[in-house]
């Protein structure tokens, strides 16, 4: 080992193809364990997964393929939900996938990370909030579908090793404060897409014993919300405990921690004692204001569910009913409220605790396990001009359903608020709540049941990284791109740029017609017209990890995006589809540029070129070479299952790309390899 390592860093290296550097910045290629997608990313995955010719898949019982997105026994039987259904089961028939949840079984990341998940793992899923599994110290990242076509056939993948920023949580919480609570007090202080994005978050710090692997699953899970890759805890006693109350999937963790010196690129400390009931306002999750300083704002709906309200959340939801219906309080007939746990193991341990009669007797429907309101595209849609409190993630706009307005909280507040339909501060009903009572009926350890031995990480060396010749290849890559701006601001999410109801179009070009329906109706007009640069702020394509994104953009003219940063997900998406895109630092650039500006990339040159100034461009080596051969299918089709490791070598290979000031680059790397 050349240095002291993150923990980050040690999942890497165990999982890392023969003898590789593991440093921020490196790429790497990395054996898979798991792979997850829902119904909805299925559909996509498996039209590409033919398109390669079915090549078959590494491991059928390392597959995690849930229906969960849009489906509801209500209307599972109309053509789009029941097409998704039935391609997720015949391609599960088909590839003999042993772990197929079927529809309102389980959320994707609920029942996974209960009884799959395991400390030390490398899980890639086709989902953002794959990184939920980072509860319980697995190494969890979610892609895009094609990016997971990929490692579901060859077990492999490849990353850029991230920089990783450290969140030591100390002290103890108060009763009733819960993992929601504290991951909203987390986006309050540091905002999303700043010191989180494009890397990876390691919470650590003698706080964390405080937390149930509940509390954790919530806080790993939006993680993406703040912007980082994966959210990753480092496992415990508590983790053991968890892990070791399963009847199987639990003989394969290994614990790490990080090292003492291990280098961080940002140290920030969170006291669990300061953290208190939050509510996230509409558009954002980083809009995070006490529940306090809005008390008794007026709702029209009440929702309970998503990934991101695990077990211990419905749990304290219901308990803070009991008591509300105890004390009598009045149970108001405006308004919606539902509950939808997340997965049928759920529904019985609230039902044997007489908790699920509390939702109901409080007046909230009982839904079919699935992602609900959170998604707003199936039978659960909030109405346009609606206001929600939810305790789901995502509150962007349009989320919940088109002209919605979504506010986020922890599902104890969305049950005291749900009496009267106006916000309201649970502390009073938590405070009738046994606390000895709470900590008996969920999954939390009081003593240490089992005794858990930190590893180092062993590197695979029997799978030496192979050499390839380059073969000479024309690149797709134009010589320049021209056209006008179309401007936008920072932290420009998924759902702003293809809605998730446009998503399911019939072929790309009805996709394209989809990009920024609702919140910019006249962009795809102004493609048309000769605005085809997209220029943006920081964070572009943060959300969501659909593809579709991308895809939209492509498919309706847009030649290329320049962005201050892009969200990890999408840019990796952006690649794989061969959408141009650069990274401009230069702060005159973004001063100076305006809507309608002409603008012209000079691809070999790495500059962008406007009003006669000239401005340096980033493009990462990985980014380029996919660019060239016009996508990741396309390097499929040269190097099949070697795919990653070729991508390895090149990189390794050609420092071209890899900083915008690098005068080695020249035009002959970029046409000709």
């Amino acid at each position: 080992m050349s240095h002291p390592r993150t923990l980050v860093e040690k999942i890497l290296a165990h999982h890392a193809m023969g003898d590789t550097e593991i440093a921020p910045g490196k790429m790497i290629c990395v054996k898979v364990d798991w792979t997850m997608a829902s119904e909805a990313s299925w559909f996509g995955m498996y039209k590409l997964y033919d398109q390669l010719g079915k090549p078959g898949i590494y491991r059928n019982d390392r597959v995690w393929l849930a229906a969960d997105h849009i489906v509801d026994p209500r209307i599972n039987h109309l053509p789009k939900p029941k097409a998704l259904i039935d391609a997720a089961e015949s391609g599960a028939k088909e590839l003999d996938i042993k772990d197929y949840q079927p529809p309102n079984t389980t959320i994707m990341h609920t029942e996974f990370y209960r009884q799959r998940a395991q400390p030390g793992m490398l899980i890639i899923g086709a989902d953002s909030h794959t990184c939920s599994s980072g509860a319980l110290g697995a190494l969890a990242v979610g892609l895009g579908a094609a990016d997971v076509v990929f490692p579901l056939v060859t077990g492999e993948t490849f990353f850029q090793v991230p920089e990783v920023v450290k969140i030591e949580l100390v002290g103890k919480p108060n009763f009733g404060i819960g993992g929601k609570d504290i991951i909203l007090h987390i986006l309050g202080e540091f905002k999303r897409n700043t010191i989180a994005a494009g890397r990876a978050v390691e919470y650590v710090g003698d706080g964390i014993h405080y937390l149930s692997c509940d509390a954790r699953f919530a806080i790993a899970n939006m993680s993406t919300e703040f912007g980082a890759i994966a959210g990753v805890f480092v496992p415990d006693q508590q983790t053991a405990a968890f892990i070791d109350q399963r009847s199987s999937h639990k003989d394969e963790a290994i614990y790490f921690q990080p090292d003492a010196g291990a280098k961080y690129v940002e140290t920030r400390t969170i006291n669990l004692q300061d953290v208190g009931a939050y509510i996230a306002l509409y558009p954002s999750p980083d809009n995070v204001v006490s529940v306090s300083e809005k008390q008794g704002m007026e709702l029209d709906g009440c929702f309970i569910g998503a990934c991101t309200t695990a077990e211990e959340d419905l749990i304290m939801g219901g308990l803070v009913l009991q008591q509300g219906l105890k004390k009598g309080l009045e149970v108001v007939s405006k308004g919606k409220r539902k509950v939808t746990p997340g997965s049928v193991q759920i529904i019985a341990k609230l039902r044997s605790l007489g908790l699920l009669q509390c939702y109901i007797d409080a007046g909230f429907e009982v839904g079919a396990p699935g992602c609900s309101y959170c998604v707003g595209m199936g039978a659960d849609q909030a109405g346009e001009g609606e206001v929600w409190l939810s305790s789901q993630n995502r509150n962007f706009k349009n989320r919940m359903g088109k002209g919605s307005i979504g506010n986020i909280t922890s599902a104890a507040t969305v049950a005291a608020s749900s009496f009267s339909m106006t916000l309201q501060d649970p502390q009073e009903l938590l405070n009738d709540i046994d606390e000895s009572y709470f900590n008996s009926i969920r999954m939390y350890w009081t003593e240490n049941k089992k005794s858990i031995i930190y590893r180092e990480p062993k590197q695979d060396f029997s799978q030496k990284s192979i050499t390839m010749a380059y073969e000479e290849e024309v690149s797709l890559l134009p010589i320049s791109i021209t056209s006008k701006a179309q401007l936008f601001g920072d932290n420009i999410d998924t759902d702003a740029i293809i809605p998730i109801d446009k998503c399911t179009a019939d072929n790309e070009t009805m996709l394209g017609q989809g990009s920024f329906a609702y919140t910019r109706p006249e962009f795809v007009p102004r493609v048309a017209e000769g605005y085809g640069i997209i220029v943006a702020g920081t964070g572009f394509g943060s959300g969501s990890s659909r593809e579709e994104a991308p895809r939209a953009l492509k498919a309706c003219g847009v030649k290329a995006v320049i962005a201050k940063s892009f969200a990890y997900i999408y840019s990796r998406n952006q690649a794989n589809f061969a959408l141009f895109g650069v990274i401009v630092t230069d702060d005159n650039f973004y001063n100076s540029v305006s809507e309608g500006s002409e603008i012209e990339i000079k691809v070999a040159e790495r500059k962008v070129l406007m009003d006669g100034k000239s401005y340096l461009f980033k493009l990462d080596v990985v980014e380029e070479r996919l660019h060239a051969s016009g996508g990741i299918a396309p390097r499929w089709k040269r190097h099949g299952k070697n795919l990653f490791r070729k991508l390895q070598q090149e990189s390794n290979s050609v420092s071209c790309g890899s900083n915008a000031t690098d005068s080695t680059c020249s035009t002959d790397d970029i046409t000709a390899w």
